[in-house]
């Protein structure tokens, strides 16, 4: 899990999955009419937020599905589906229209959204609680289990710089654009999907 390859592909699965370029949109939205200081505590808190939960997860995850019976395979080939599902939406756009619906019951200013919707289900989603499980339990060693870790905090930490730089990135990319890249990254996710899917079956002695 330290090698420079696996950890490209966990990055890339954690970055699809989280998608810090289709947040900064709905970020505006959910902060309009804020101040730049404003906007930045609220970055804060729920960046600081998904990283806790997702930490909690990356940590008992594991154990919590040994206690219910559940074998790591199996959880990797659910995971699969799963990001499967979120690549399909990423590809329709129906994932970027759920979060807006999510993002319009936060747009009065007077309403923090930095916990709902933004820490939660926006950065740490299903999907992303699914990643975190699915390549800490990859982990085999306290280094490779850090190395995940780091990893997820770079990318929320991406989700920050995005947060702070919506405005310009909204700017340059416009709406075509942005949906450009969510469906380039949605191509991307339902590869490593599929990946998942070989390794829970190849756990299971179902594929070479």
């Amino acid at each position: 899990m330290t090698d420079l390859p696996t950890l490209i592909a966990a990055f890339t699965a954690m970055f699809i999955v989280i998608d810090p370029i289709g947040l900064a949109p709905l970020f505006i939205a959910m902060t309009q009419g804020m101040s730049q200081a404003q906007r930045r505590a609220i970055g804060v808190r729920a960046c600081t937020v998904a990283i806790g939960l997702l930490l909690l997860f990356a940590v008992c995850g594991e154990a919590l599905l040994e206690f219910i019976g559940i074998s790591m395979p199996a959880f990797r080939i659910a995971g699969g589906v799963l990001l499967f599902i979120t690549a399909l939406d990423m590809l329709f756009e129906r994932r970027q229209a759920r979060r807006q619906d999510n993002a319009d019951d936060a747009v009065d200013p007077a309403h923090d959204p930095s916990i709902f919707p933004l820490a939660i289900p926006l950065i740490a989603g299903p999907g992303a609680i699914a990643t975190i499980i699915l390549l800490t339990g990859q982990a085999d060693s306290a280094l490779g289990f850090g190395a995940v870790l780091g990893v997820m905090i770079l990318v929320i930490a991406m989700v920050f710089a995005m947060f702070m730089a919506a405005g310009l990135l909204e700017r340059l990319l416009g709406k075509t654009g942005i949906n450009v890249v969510t469906r380039l990254l949605g191509m991307l996710l339902a590869a490593l999907s599929v990946q998942f899917i070989l390794d829970g079956l190849k756990g299971f002695g179902l594929a070479g």
